[in-house]
């Protein structure tokens, strides 16, 4: 173990994108599971890469504001389909969902087949940066999560499938460059597991399970010297086991 690595300064932006990513992303992903439709956010989350991947092609820098529009575009393109089909074929809703995520992936490969650092550039698309994260990159993110999020608390009584499309592809356009896709599906769906019966409480509980599943990954990225992206998914996982456990065992306890 290399307990040098445990650098706050590299860490704690890190941490900070982690908990921000998840400050949308836990209702978000409840919402989710509860339509049933667990792979929309693999699908947003590819169409939002392969825009970010067709404006990088162009040569544009990144986090440029043509990169950006492009990749929200492609977002919220995707998202109005899938909004547009749920109401038409609501049945097939989930292969639907499963073909435009196998569509946009290819499409990413082929965009990149003739870069010679194209599958690099396609590793940081699915499992991310977030160490490289800094504190520059955490400022209007937190703004755009920070209007979403009232958006979505103070319109919820009111609050149509529409919006929840909306909203969710504006989400994960940013999270999908601080983070990366696998990050983002693991962020929404698995804390959302563990709270199926948490109640009103249950977004508290979801950003307590990311703030430990992050905080964890991150250290034993560092002390490890493994990729942080991938770790966290773990810990995420554990996280998440132990948290469903733990509500469980409560809601046991008050039956009896």
């Amino acid at each position: 173990m290399n307990w040098q690595l445990l650098d706050p300064e590299l860490l704690l932006p890190a941490f900070l994108a982690g908990l921000l990513v998840a400050s949308t992303h836990v209702p978000l992903g409840r919402q989710v599971l509860q339509r049933g439709i667990i792979f929309l956010d693999l699908a947003v989350a590819q169409t939002a890469a392969m825009g970010l991947i067709a404006a990088y092609s162009f040569g544009w820098e990144p986090g440029g504001w043509q990169v950006q529009l492009i990749a929200v575009t492609a977002a919220v393109s995707a998202s109005l389909l899938l909004h547009i089909t749920e109401q038409r074929w609501g049945e097939i809703q989930e292969a639907l969902i499963g073909t435009l995520f196998v569509l946009t992936s290819s499409g990413s490969i082929l965009l990149l087949a003739a870069n010679p650092h194209g599958g690099e550039h396609l590793k940081e698309m699915l499992v991310g940066q977030i160490l490289w994260v800094d504190y520059q990159q955490l400022f209007p993110v937190a703004l755009l999560y920070a209007v979403v999020l009232l958006l979505w608390y103070g319109l919820q009584q009111r609050s149509s499938s529409l919006l929840f499309y909306l909203l969710f592809a504006i989400a994960i356009t940013a999270s999908v460059q601080l983070i990366g896709v696998y990050l983002v599906f693991a962020t929404l769906i698995m804390p959302a597991l563990a709270l199926r019966r948490a109640g009103r409480w249950g977004d508290g509980i979801g950003y307590l399970i990311a703030a430990f599943g992050y905080g964890l990954g991150l250290i034993a990225a560092a002390l490890l010297d493994m990729p942080a992206g991938a770790m966290i998914v773990y810990t995420l996982a554990v996280t998440t086991l132990v948290a469903g456990w733990l509500v469980r065992k409560r809601e046991h306890s008050f039956d009896s």
